[in-house]
């Protein structure tokens, strides 16, 4: 959509993807995932994270993408937790660099994901922020995500188990897409 855009993460992207997360590790410690057991875990190579995520992805249950800005990485978005049959279901996370933040990109790279979540057959996106991650509120408020609750503990993020505020779409809730819905919000704005 625009300068924005989606597409699998490759093993070729290494470089890029190790720049823009090492220049942005401080900014995205607060909101990464960590492991309670860090002295048993050893972080994979990005080659070892792309080699699992496409192993998920060939099983159905993972869609690893890029976020790009005019064709440039600046980011990446999964739909992880993918589950068929009755439940029909996945939840979006995302990261952004610093240096893009504020443009629109992520609510269209969120927007994109959910409308190909839905056109292949999902029926509900969930989407889990820390209560204090204001950047990532603001992208499912402006996308019109519904609030669900607040999910004590959830995560173990930046050496601790942290709180998380819950946040859901269905695909009956945006019948004409949510990428049209998120464009005409933002054409109504300028």
């Amino acid at each position: 959509d625009g300068h924005v855009g989606l597409r699998p993460l490759r093993l070729r992207d290494n470089a890029r993807w190790r720049e823009v997360r090492m220049r942005n590790a401080e900014w995205l410690r607060q909101w990464e995932a960590t492991s309670p057991e860090p002295e048993r875990d050893v972080a994979p190579t990005y080659a070892a994270m792309v080699r699992r995520l496409r192993g998920e992805a060939r099983e159905g249950r993972t869609m690893p993408f890029v976020v790009t800005w005019d064709g440039d990485l600046v980011g990446q978005l999964t739909v992880g937790g993918i589950a068929w049959g009755s439940l029909r279901s996945a939840h979006i996370g995302y990261w952004v660099d610093q240096r893009v933040a504020g443009r629109g990109i992520m609510p269209t790279a969120v927007a994109l994901a959910t409308d190909h979540c839905f056109a292949t057959g999902l029926h509900r996106i969930e989407i889990n922020i820390r209560p204090e991650n204001i950047a990532s509120r603001r992208v499912v408020e402006k996308l019109g995500f519904r609030p669900e609750g607040l999910r004590p503990a959830y995560l173990h993020i930046d050496g601790d188990w942290r709180d998380h505020l819950s946040f859901a779409l269905t695909a009956e809730e945006v019948p004409g897409g949510l990428l049209a819905r998120w464009q005409q919000q933002r054409a109504a704005t300028t």
